[in-house]
């Protein structure tokens, strides 16, 4: 049973604004500030972490290449697609569905899922994560890339090892697990 919504919650006065809590305005492809990480061989970038929006979500632009995206996995929050270019396949309980470009697919918590760019063109993706976290989990097991459009370095099998054996530790710290495929 889904738990009531917000509007059936009771009424309460909003807290005052925080004016220790600034604008943020995200360029993805100029601002030499944001973090670009590579991971599985796609490009996310942080363009919001939970230190811009008091911990309440994350925002990852994503850029996947042919083939790429990242294993079977679940975790315990909420996660959100928006395709901006090209199409997914996403894979959620095991049913898979063709995620177009202007469309978006929600995750709800705890589902095991996973997506692939099964077209030859690469696919971006924005992504939301409430709460915020998972940028921490991919700064911690990814790599820092130059840019956006940067493609992660090639990893040989003890570098793929290794950071699957990273990633295996790490994720229960950030409230995922990693799925066999």
């Amino acid at each position: 049973m889904n738990e009531p919504s917000v509007t059936a919650q009771p009424v309460a006065p909003l807290p005052p604004d925080n004016l220790a809590r600034s604008l943020k305005i995200a360029r993805p492809d100029t601002d030499e500030s944001l973090p670009h990480i590579g991971l599985v061989g796609d490009t996310y970038t942080i363009l919001l972490s939970g230190a811009d929006t008091d911990g309440r979500y994350c925002l990852i632009d994503m850029h996947i290449p042919p083939g790429g995206g990242p294993p079977p996995h679940r975790h315990d929050f909420e996660e959100s697609f928006t395709v901006l270019e090209g199409e997914i396949e996403a894979t959620f309980r095991g049913e898979k569905s063709i995620v177009h470009t202007g469309q978006t697919v929600s995750i709800p918590a705890n589902a095991p899922h996973s997506f692939t760019n099964a077209s030859r063109a690469a696919a971006r993706l924005l992504c939301i994560c409430a709460p915020a976290g998972q940028e921490e989990f991919f700064a911690q097991v990814g790599v820092p890339v130059p840019a956006r459009r940067s493609t992660p370095p090639q990893l040989d099998q003890a570098e793929q090892a290794a950071l699957m054996k990273k990633a295996q530790e790490l994720a229960p710290k950030y409230r995922t697990e990693l799925l066999r495929p």
